[in-house]
Parts: C-alpha cells; sequence; structure tokens
C-alpha cells in the first residue's frame, strides 16, 4: 500500500504504483481539507448565487441555473452524457495509475468533492476495481473529460470494467456502494488531466528505460565492428558540459572497459573517425536522457496538481483554466522527441553492421553464408520502418489545436493525443534496440577469439539464453519478438551491471 501525501508525491512512488499494482491511499493529513472545501460547495449549492458546476449547466450551457433539487440528476447525467470515449482501453496499470492521479488531484481540498467519495476511489484501487477506459475522444483542455467520464461511470454503479463486468456488479463483489454524485462531484472527477498525465508518465518510464538499453546495445555494437572508444574520453565531455551527455559517457567507458576487441585495433588502425552513428553516441543519448528530465519535472508537477474547474479556494469558488493540459502536452512531445532520436541513431547502427563497407570485414547482413542466405537484411528493414514511423509520430501535438464545444473552448493541448502515442514509440523503440541487440552479438561473434569487455560478454550470454546465434536463414520474427521483449524489460542493462 503506497500513501500518498498531496502536493508531494515523488514519481518513483508513483512508478511502482504503475509497476507493480500496488494500491494507494491519501495520507490522514489530507481529510480535513477535502472536508472542509466539500462543506463550501454544499453551501453554494443551497445559494441564490450562480456557481459554475455547483448550480450552473456546463461548458456552453453554464448560463443555466438549476434548481438545488435536480443537483444529483445534474451530476449523473454529466457523467452519462460525457462517456463518448472510442478505441481501444487504456491498459489496466495506466488506469490505476490515473486513478491514483486523481486521487492526489482530490486530496488538496480545492475541488469540493466529498470524503466518501474520494475514499471509494481508494476502495477501488485496494479491491482492483479497474473501469474501461477508451483511449480516443480526448482533446487535452476542459479536462479529459471522456477518459475520466469512463472512470466515474464505475463510481456510480454504471459503465463497465476491464474485466467486462458492469459497474455496479464490480463494485458489489468488491464489497463497495456506487455513490450518489453530490454536487460539483461529477465535474470535480471529470475535469483534470489525469488521462493525460498518466499516459505521458507511462511513456516517460518506458522510454527512460529504453535509453538504459540503448547505451548497452550502443557499447555491444561498437565493439562488433571495432569502433574506437577515444570518442568516450571525459576530457571531451567535461568541455561541453551537458550532464546527460557527460553521464552516457561514462556509462559506457564503464561497459567497454576490458574489451580484447578494443585493446586489439586500438593502435595501429587506419581508420581515424568512425560514423557518426557510433562517435557521436553520448551527445545523442545524452540529449535524450536531459530532455527526459526536463519532461519528467513537469509530469511530477502535474501529478500533484489541481486541475478541475471551479476551485474552492479561501476566498470563494473561482473559475479558472487549470484544466488546459498544455504542460502535458509539452512534456509528451518532448519524450516523443527524444524516443524517436535515440531510435534514429540505433537504426543507423543497425545499418552499420549489416553494410560490410563500414562495418570492418563483417560478413554481408552478418550471415555466414552471404548470397545463400539473406542474414539480417530484411531486420535490417524492419528497423528502418519503425524508424520512420516513430519519426512521423513525433509530430508535436502541443501545435494542434481545433474548437470545441460550441467554441467555448477555442483553443485545446491535444495532450491526450501526444500522451497516448508514446506507447506506440515505444514499442517500435524496443524493436529497433532488440534488432541492434542482435546484430551487435552477431558481429562480437564474428570477432572471436576475441572477446568484448566482461559486462558486454555478460549482455551477449544473456542474448544467446533467449536467442540462438543466426546461421543459415530461418523466421526472424520470433526472434525479433524476444529481443524487443528483453529490451522492454530493462534486461540488458540489469544484466550489465550499475
Amino acid at each position: 500500500m503506497l500513501t500518498l501525501t498531496p502536493g508531494e508525491a515523488r514519481l518513483p512512488d508513483l512508478e511502482r504504483l504503475w509497476r507493480e499494482g500496488r494500491p494507494a491511499r491519501l495520507h490522514e493529513s489530507a481529510w480535513r481539507a477535502v472536508e472542509g472545501s466539500a462543506r463550501a460547495v454544499a453551501e453554494a449549492a443551497q445559494g441564490s448565487e450562480a456557481v459554475y458546476g455547483v448550480n450552473t449547466g456546463f461548458g456552453k450551457l453554464a448560463c443555466v441555473r438549476v434548481a438545488p433539487e435536480d443537483t444529483a440528476t445534474l451530476q449523473r447525467n454529466l457523467i452519462l452524457s460525457h462517456c463518448a470515449g472510442v478505441g481501444a482501453p487504456l491498459d489496466r496499470a495506466t488506469t490505476r495509475l490515473m486513478m491514483a492521479l486523481k486521487l492526489l488531484s482530490l486530496g488538496r481540498g480545492a475541488s469540493g468533492v466529498r470524503p466518501g467519495t474520494v475514499r471509494l476511489i481508494e476502495g477501488m484501487l485496494a479491491a482492483g476495481v479497474t473501469p474501461l477506459v477508451p483511449l480516443q475522444g480526448s482533446v487535452g483542455a476542459s479536462g479529459d473529460l471522456a477518459p475520466l467520464a469512463h472512470m466515474t461511470a464505475v463510481m456510480i454503479g454504471e459503465g463497465e470494467t476491464v474485466e467486462g463486468l458492469p459497474g455496479a456488479e464490480a463494485l458489489r463483489l468488491a464489497g463497495l456502494r456506487p455513490v450518489t454524485l453530490g454536487p460539483k462531484e461529477g465535474l470535480a472527477l471529470i475535469n483534470g488531466t489525469q488521462f493525460s498525465t498518466a499516459c505521458a508518465l507511462a511513456g516517460l518510464w518506458d522510454a527512460r528505460r529504453l535509453l538504459g538499453e540503448a547505451v548497452v546495445t550502443s557499447c555491444l555494437t561498437t565493439d562488433a565492428i571495432m569502433g574506437s572508444t577515444a570518442p568516450l574520453d571525459p576530457a571531451i565531455h567535461s568541455l561541453r558540459g551537458q550532464p546527460g551527455q557527460i553521464e552516457v559517457a561514462a556509462r559506457m567507458r564503464a561497459l567497454m572497459q576490458g574489451s580484447e576487441i578494443r585493446e586489439s585495433h586500438r593502435w595501429g588502425d587506419g581508420r581515424v573517425q568512425d560514423p557518426y552513428c557510433v562517435r557521436c553516441q553520448p551527445q545523442v543519448t545524452g540529449a535524450a536522457l536531459d530532455l527526459l528530465g526536463f519532461a519528467a519535472r513537469t509530469l511530477e508537477i502535474e501529478a500533484n496538481a489541481v486541475t478541475d474547474n471551479p476551485l474552492v479556494l479561501s476566498h470563494g469558488i473561482v473559475s479558472g483554466g487549470n484544466f488546459h493540459a498544455e504542460p502535458v502536452a509539452f512534456a509528451a512531445d518532448q519524450v516523443a522527441l527524444a524516443v524517436a532520436e535515440v531510435g534514429a541513431i540505433a537504426q543507423r547502427r543497425v545499418a552499420l553492421m549489416v553494410d560490410p563497407t563500414l562495418s570492418f570485414d563483417l560478413p554481408p547482413f552478418l550471415t555466414p553464408e552471404p548470397g545463400l542466405n539473406s542474414g539480417f537484411m530484411i531486420a535490417e528493414v524492419t528497423t528502418a520502418a519503425l524508424m520512420s514511423e516513430n519519426k512521423h509520430l513525433a509530430h508535436p501535438c502541443s501545435i494542434d489545436s481545433t474548437p470545441t464545444s460550441a467554441n467555448q473552448e477555442d483553443h485545446v493541448s491535444m495532450a491526450a493525443h501526444g500522451a497516448v502515442r508514446l506507447r506506440r514509440m515505444c514499442d517500435n523503440l524496443a524493436v529497433i534496440l532488440g534488432v541492434e541487440a542482435l546484430c551487435a552479438a552477431q558481429g562480437i561473434g564474428f570477432r572471436a577469439p576475441l572477446r568484448t569487455s566482461p559486462r558486454l560478454q555478460a549482455v551477449v550470454d544473456l542474448i544467446r539464453r533467449h536467442v540462438p546465434a543466426l546461421g543459415a536463414d530461418r523466421a526472424m520474427a520470433p526472434d525479433l519478438r524476444a529481443a524487443a521483449a528483453l529490451v522492454a524489460s530493462g534486461a540488458l542493462a540489469r544484466e550489465a551491471g550499475p
């Protein structure tokens, strides 16, 4: 059980919740503020003054007053009408992360949601009641309305879970009861950036793991083509001063320490410089690492933010625009750019290894009998296809906008679009890096009896336990799937050691 303190949650804890399926609850210190904001909303609902979302319609219909006795119907109708998402469902882990982020937001005590409603989210996380949330339908402003409505529908006994159970049945089996929404509660639950933020965080964490794998595969490639480690000289990177670059170069030096292959051509090698895809690995991967750091800082702030509307402040209930997910959209675009570039340079390393004119005497397409066999020829083509796809997907989503809700919501962030694509991009990158790992292991095998470094040899041995060396041609798809799975799990970096 993770205890979350609103305003103070840290990404490592949220990542554990996401990866390990842990339940979460709010710290006891949060409940006083939650109770106070709920009282303020209850009083406003009985008053004569129009308060948006409390006793009025929504969006373009904000001018329509709603009688106090119709409050529950207003909130229920809001949820049902906004269950308009389409497409494939969000995965269970990220849906649970979204629910935890909503807990954090409500726990700040500025949303006017009653403690019992908040505790229902805690109960659903503890009991494993996970709403089915379609991936498509949010434009990232006025909150992630459709996705969060599908979450909330289960809370009121409607909708369905990822197992296909009706919401009411899933709650009953878990020993939970549906909630009848009070004033503003439906609006507070669906208004916010939690869907976009959860998807962006999942993409960030996958991307960060893949960058660690890319450092390992790049070292394997360097030895496979008998590349130089001179560009890893710490003085080079200190003179530039970019922290990610310095970190990646240091990691590469450590991984390649003790390589017999490297020592065999340290002197007398007629090649003066390697191609950029080998020589500039710290510069590119390091820059991507820094970019992920920038995105992480933005998303950690957003994970702790209150992003619904209106907000219950000390001086009243005030309408604002915290639901606009521009920070999340920018962060998702940053992650996408990093993923695309790491894949682009990795693909060039694959192309280098299969080309005998550039690979320093490795056989064409890394097959012992070229001509009779095609070896890694089409595996390299697959990496090119995925690299190109990622480049297209990396087009910034934050620069797009379209008016919605009868032009009331006339500028939107497209954060959800930008965040959702990250899973596909990371899957593509895992395949590219997996192919690079297979090619590099094959290339290192051709350098025998010379051996790579002890740490990289451990990685090669791991690869060989899952994918045998390529002799005669065989169907490559199973090999590519196995290698991609290893990479996606972070197994290469773990095997290489700290």
